[in-house]
């Protein structure tokens, strides 16, 4: 049998990793439209290794994060991959986060997470001597760590297992009969079976192989600064915000980097190409998309003054920085310097819900993932175990 990944992130990696470690019969192909692995999400993400705080109790992001921290820890520890487990600390810095910030803790609690602790103030300062907050939670099994190296280690093992990625093979055609013909840049190929990891264009791919799903990626940038060299002492680590729940996304937090820098960010803004890390990158085809999209239109409805916010913080340097005030009150402007950018391929429903789960949908000879956000990269290998599992009935056939 040979099975072919699109898509060669860290999910369609450790996909197609975990089946040639689980079935090593089995043929299998990475195809990758880039000259490399990791070139859009995964490289372009903060690099840190969450472990499920967040998340709803039994839902699979809860689940595969809990599992998927620990086997990338154990991935990286065994290929020499640099990687800390260095805590993190969600503070509160308003009295109506603190009913949030318990219930955080009980979710934290529910999902099984270790030595989670509840800070008062002055707790606060021995972690993070320039935070400032009412409490918060210190989460010790939260880390950092190189995803681009944990990618590539992964496609070495695909080579040294007889499998092959190929790079520069963006994929144009699917064509199912007994199997599937799939054309690319770099030509032909025959598989029995595809998986569809293909990020910020899986649901692309998915109706190339007659996938009639209706939710769409809409992609969000989530945009940068760092701090200079000499303020970097006001962040030891990670540092968060407590989330609001009537908003999708996190807010802007502090990240101690794995090779050196502390990142502050991201925002959240509407991206007009789904590789558009930069406000000028416009892509027509790509903003139709999501313009004759109803889906965005509810979405924008329903979230009006955050989407307003984020794009005005998107264009000012000094809200951004008030944001970050909130959490290191010392910090100023004159402390950050650009960063850089990442995408977020995020699945949107037609009734503007942003879907917050990991989401997959089987055809009878492929599976889609629509939906793989954050913790998608530290959950990259009990994701792939999810996967193989769906199809196991054909990779044992």
């Amino acid at each position: 049998m040979k099975v072919a990944v699109i898509g060669a992130g860290i999910v369609g990696l450790a996909t197609a990793h975990q089946i040639v470690c689980r079935y090593p019969r089995v043929k299998v192909l990475v195809l990758e439209k880039e000259s490399g692995p990791a070139r859009h999400q995964t490289g372009n993400n903060s690099g840190v290794l969450h472990c499920g705080l967040y998340y709803k109790p039994g839902s699979q992001k809860a689940k595969l994060a809990v599992q998927g921290i620990r086997r990338m820890v154990e991935f990286c520890q065994r290929h020499a991959i640099p990687h800390e487990i260095c805590g993190k600390l969600v503070v509160a810095t308003e009295a109506e986060e603190i009913p949030r910030l318990h219930a955080l803790l009980e979710r934290g609690t529910a999902n099984g997470l270790e030595g989670l602790q509840l800070l008062a103030p002055e707790q606060i300062r021995e972690y993070e001597p320039h935070a400032a907050g009412l409490a918060a939670i210190r989460v010790p099994q939260e880390g950092i760590v190189d995803f681009k190296a944990a990618s590539q280690a992964m496609a070495n093992e695909i080579a040294a297992h007889d499998g092959e990625v190929r790079y520069s093979a963006e994929v144009k055609g699917l064509t199912e009969s007994t199997g599937w013909r799939i054309s690319t840049t770099a030509g032909d190929f025959e598989a029995d079976f595809i998986i569809n990891c293909g990020g910020l264009h899986c649901d692309r791919i998915g109706r190339m192989a007659g996938d009639r799903d209706d939710t769409r990626i809409v992609p969000f940038r989530g945009e940068y600064y760092k701090l200079k060299p000499e303020s970097q002492h006001l962040v030891r680590n990670l540092v968060y915000p407590v989330p609001d729940p009537k908003f999708p996304f996190l807010g802007v937090h502090f990240t101690r980097l794995i090779h050196g820098g502390i990142e502050a960010g991201p925002n959240a803004v509407l991206a007009f190409a789904r590789e558009g890390y930069r406000h000028t990158d416009v892509r027509v085809r790509d903003m139709l998309a999501t313009f004759t999209y109803p889906g965005f239109w509810r979405f924008l409805l329903r979230y009006p003054s955050m989407c307003w916010d984020e794009f005005r913080r998107s264009f000012s340097k000094e809200l951004f920085c008030r944001s970050l005030q909130r959490l290191v009150p010392e910090l100023q402007i004159s402390d950050l310097t650009q960063g850089g950018a990442g995408v977020r391929a995020q699945a949107l429903s037609p009734a503007g819900e942003l879907l917050q789960d990991f989401y997959f949908v089987r055809q009878r000879q492929a599976l889609h993932v629509l939906n793989a956000p954050s913790p998608a990269a530290t959950a990259a290998l009990a994701i792939a175990d999810s996967v193989v599992d769906q199809m196991s009935e054909a990779l044992e056939a």
